[in-house]
């Protein structure tokens, strides 16, 4: 009754010999069990016979489609997605057929055989006229040069302190640091990786995405220090003394190296670094050009450094009610950061502050971030006084169960790029000022009938015009300045209690306030909808 054209089609020869079945159900079910149940029913042509609205002398019932592949590459040129629709009663899809196809949409680079393979392989399994989908082809994504990166090739004299040394039997002696870390002229200090270019990326059709190059910074000497003359990626140290890592290098001190600082030593003032054996008694002062690191204690003293400060017990104080009752009588301050173990109303001032431990009623100020507890695990407590200024604070347990007040003013120093900002706006606003007073004389010059008077006054006031210009292209940059970098500060600004936050915590980050009424379990605070807003920790 089924006969296969030349062209695809199943079609029924309407005769007295080939009547079809007298319904459309009995005929799809004959179509069914014949060697062309696979095929596409023409479901409209058929209708049109049953309903004797079909004059012709064939009535076609199905045709034979091939399995098709139809490739999309995303508007990204990352991917080329096929879609595969498996054959009715056609011939399946080869492989060079796909790969053909895949030419066809544009695809230059990124295909993958395997991939091809595996979708082809769905004909298997599906039935007929199914469409299912896979990835062809994955362009790369370009890969973003490293910055330049400096390795220390000499441990320092921070490194020492945080590393005692163990004994034969396997424990720890606390107060067996080590040999003192020094080295000679000649010595290796520091060695730079150099930034490297990236690995170029690529679309599917070809086209090649350029990496971004990595940042090469300088590596700068410091004092006792110079880069090597045959290989200016290296430093190395000139004298004899102490390297003491910089923000961009080395530099390598003299130590003055003391037992303790106390009555019979005097004040300490050394234009390098000082290394104290013991600790600092009450009312001492030192100061040093370099680090100061102190083994033990430091009680009620007052310590300053140009560089780091590593105090390896505690530092000590209490509230000077001669002077100011805000004044703490042990005050520590440096350029860089300050370590130690643990401090009770201390005054504490540096770029970075770690405390192993514990803070108690002190006065911390920081410019980047304040950490109490391990570095890998800050887990330390901190309460009473107050933070002063800081981007990042970090500590297991912020505030005292008893609600004992405490306060906490991140970006402090907010206020003072906001005034000088207002500054700015307030020097372009006199400047916008001046432009139009400017332009006003020039247009009564030229009224001027005088050639040589009008000739002058012009070119002075085109000169005044020009340098206020100027001026005004450099307020504007120091105004986006000012604006990245207050955005910066308050995008990154963060309080984080990983143990717990207490109650009555009066906590301000740059102008937003908010003051804990009770516990909170482990959270994180920062500025977001314009207010302070409390996540708190899933783990």
């Amino acid at each position: 009754m089924f006969e296969l054209a030349d062209n695809g089609q199943v079609i029924v020869t309407l005769n007295a010999d080939c009547a079809p079945p007298p319904s459309k159900a009995l005929l799809l079910e004959a179509l069914a069990k014949s060697p062309f149940g696979d095929c596409d029913i023409a479901s409209d042509e058929i209708d049109k016979f049953y309903a004797g609205e079909h004059d012709a002398a064939q009535l076609i019932v199905a045709t034979q489609v091939d399995a098709q592949l139809e490739v999309n590459i995303s508007d990204d040129k990352m991917t080329a997605i096929g879609r595969l629709t498996t054959a009715q009663g056609g011939k399946m899809l080869t492989l060079d057929e796909g790969k053909r196809a895949i030419v066809l949409a544009g695809v230059r680079r990124g295909y993958q055989q395997v991939l091809l393979e595996k979708l082809l392989q769905q004909q298997l399994r599906l039935g007929p006229g199914v469409s299912v989908k896979g990835t062809l082809a994955k362009g790369r994504l370009p890969q973003d040069g490293k910055d330049s990166t400096l390795v220390k090739e000499t441990a320092t004299l921070k490194d020492r302190i945080n590393r005692p040394q163990h004994r034969d039997d396997g424990t720890v002696d606390m107060r067996d640091f080590g040999k003192l870390a020094s080295v000679e002229p000649g010595a290796l200090l520091m060695t730079q990786q150099p930034a490297t270019v990236g690995k170029e990326g690529y679309t599917v059709t070809g086209d090649t995405l350029s990496p971004k190059p990595g940042k090469q910074s300088k590596l700068i000497p410091g004092e006792g220090a110079k880069l090597n003359p045959t290989n200016p990626l290296e430093l190395v140290a000139t004298i004899s003394g102490v390297p003491v890592e910089t923000a961009q290098g080395m530099r390598v001190d003299d130590i003055f190296t003391i037992g303790e600082v106390n009555v019979k030593s005097g004040h300490i003032d050394f234009n390098g670094s000082v290394l104290i054996t013991q600790g600092v008694a009450p009312g001492m002062r030192v100061t040093a050009k370099g680090d100061i690191t102190v083994l033990g204690t430091v009680e009620s003293a007052i310590l300053s450094a140009s560089g780091d400060i590593c105090i390896k017990q505690g530092a000590f104080g209490h509230p000077n009610h001669q002077q100011d009752e805000q004044q703490l009588t042990c005050q520590i301050s440096a350029a860089n950061g300050v370590y130690l173990s643990h401090a009770q109303y201390a005054y504490i001032e540096g770029n970075d502050i770690h405390i192993e431990r514990q803070a108690s009623h002190c006065q911390l100020k920081a410019m980047a971030s304040i950490i109490v507890g391990a570095l890998d695990n800050p887990n330390g407590k901190l309460f009473g006084g107050e933070v002063l200024d800081a981007c990042r604070l970090e500590a297991g347990e912020i505030g005292n169960e008893s609600g004992a007040k405490m306060r906490i003013n991140l970006l402090a120093r907010g206020t003072d790029i906001t005034a000088e900002h207002d500054t700015h706006v307030q020097h372009l606003n006199e400047n916008d000022t001046k432009l139009r007073t400017l332009q006003e004389a020039l247009e009564k010059a030229e009224a001027l009938k005088d050639k040589d008077k009008k000739k002058q006054l012009i070119e002075k006031i085109g000169a005044t015009q020009l340098a206020l210009v100027q001026q005004a292209d450099e307020l504007e940059t120091r105004l986006s300045a000012l604006d990245n970098a207050l955005n910066t500060l308050v995008n990154n600004a963060q309080l984080i209690a990983h143990h717990k936050l207490n109650p009555g915590v009066a906590i301000q980050i740059f102008d937003k306030a908010l003051k804990t009424a009770r516990q909170y379990p482990p959270c994180v605070l920062k500025i977001a909808k314009s207010k302070i807003e409390i996540e708190f920790k899933t783990s």
